[in-house]
């Protein structure tokens, strides 16, 4: 179903660049809409084309929407739940280690550099005068 929707997306982003770079611009650099047209806004006609585009491009970003929104969605349903910051600050359990730790890590609870330092126990590394 995604992989459906996935290429559905992918045609229809296609679809809409295609349909902005037709446009005319302020400029009229891009615009493929024919010659200037003085008529009454017929169908291929400057104007008619103008509005076709519009129209075109605005249904084009409906979809687009429409699908972003879907495939949310679907990826929220098969997601096993919890957030990324919910692991944060919780100690990591690597296997074959036991649940004691090796003393050393932050995750048995002490012995951390951090907690060295606000200990005071680690002072920083004295520099050479030079001289």
């Amino acid at each position: 179903m995604e992989n459906v929707l996935l290429v559905v997306h992918v045609l229809i982003v296609l679809a809409l660049i295609v349909s902005v770079l037709m446009q005319r611009s302020e400029g009229g650099a891009l615009g493929m809409g024919g010659g200037g047209g003085s008529g009454g806004g017929g169908f291929l006609t400057g104007r008619g084309t103008a509005n076709l585009l519009t129209r075109t491009t605005a249904i084009l970003a409906v979809c687009f929407f429409v699908t972003s929104i879907i495939s949310t969605i679907l990826a929220n349903r098969q997601s096993t739940g919890g957030s990324v910051f919910d692991s944060v600050g919780q100690p990591k359990i690597e296997e074959g280690v036991p649940a004691g730790g090796s003393g050393d890590t932050p995750a048995s609870g002490g012995g951390g550099i951090l907690d060295d330092l606000q200990k005071g126990r680690r002072s920083l590394p004295s520099v050479p005068s030079g001289r």
